[in-house]
């Protein structure tokens, strides 16, 4: 394993990082909640047509973030494709409640399927995730993150954490589908955001660590080969 040492990030930009981050959590979360759960509930329109609806506020963040960095990241890609893949299972067979709740836990468990399978792709997809959160988005914090990837450490991390997130993935649809049918709808109906809020959640306090670990790893590993290699410098 490279024992190379990384070198320090550039300053983060702390305003351009805030913006970033609540234009993508006002647009690509709350905006399309609020807008699929008012057309639904108070006008009355159909799940599959309010879920396109909806989909029209992370595109909305695509633009703008395609105009304020000149460039469409691989994040806001995958977003869209997401976006295309619910509302394809949304038109799928019955509309029944259970057969919602179903379809629910089929686009979490796609999810899951897209994490893995991209850990046959170049990076993975938790890199693009960790470069959208993990840097302010300027062209120095993209390009020092993106310089990580030469580090085997970081990308055995970055594979690592994509295959947890797919395998937890798969699992909760998995449990969510078979209480769907054991459950009765009621019931399904409070427990079913438990299980995906819970699940979200306690994936990102697990990734947190995760990183906060991996990096201490990397630094101790790093000081123990300088030392060696100065004892060598010094024996010599």
């Amino acid at each position: 394993m490279s024992t190379a040492v990384q070198p320090s990030p550039p300053a983060r930009s702390g305003a351009a990082a805030a913006i970033g981050l609540a234009l993508t959590i006002a647009l690509s979360v709350v905006a399309p909640i609020l807008t699929y759960n008012t057309l639904v509930d108070d006008h009355g329109w159909s799940e599959a047509s309010a879920l396109l609806v909806s989909g029209a506020w992370p595109i909305l963040d695509s633009a703008i973030m395609v105009a304020w960095r000149r460039k469409l990241d691989e994040f806001a890609i995958v977003t869209l494709v997401f976006l295309a893949i619910t509302a394809a299972v949304s038109l799928i067979g019955a509309n029944s409640t259970r057969a919602l709740l179903v379809k629910d836990s089929a686009v979490t468990g796609l999810f899951g399927l897209l994490c893995l399978a991209t850990l046959l792709a170049p990076r993975p997809l938790m890199f693009y995730f960790g470069r959208k959160f993990g840097t302010d988005g300027t062209p120095a914090g993209v390009a020092y993150y993106n310089g990580l990837w030469q580090y085997e450490g970081f990308r055995n991390a970055q594979r690592r954490m994509t295959l947890v997130w797919g395998v937890v993935y798969l699992i909760e649809a998995a449990v969510r589908v078979a209480l769907s049918y054991v459950l009765d709808t009621d019931t399904m109906v409070a427990v079913s955001p438990v299980l995906i809020y819970g699940t979200l959640g306690g994936l990102a306090l697990w990734t947190i660590r995760f990183v906060k670990r991996t990096k201490a790893e990397g630094e101790r590993r790093a000081a123990e080969a300088a030392a060696a290699a100065a004892g060598q410098g010094s024996a010599a």
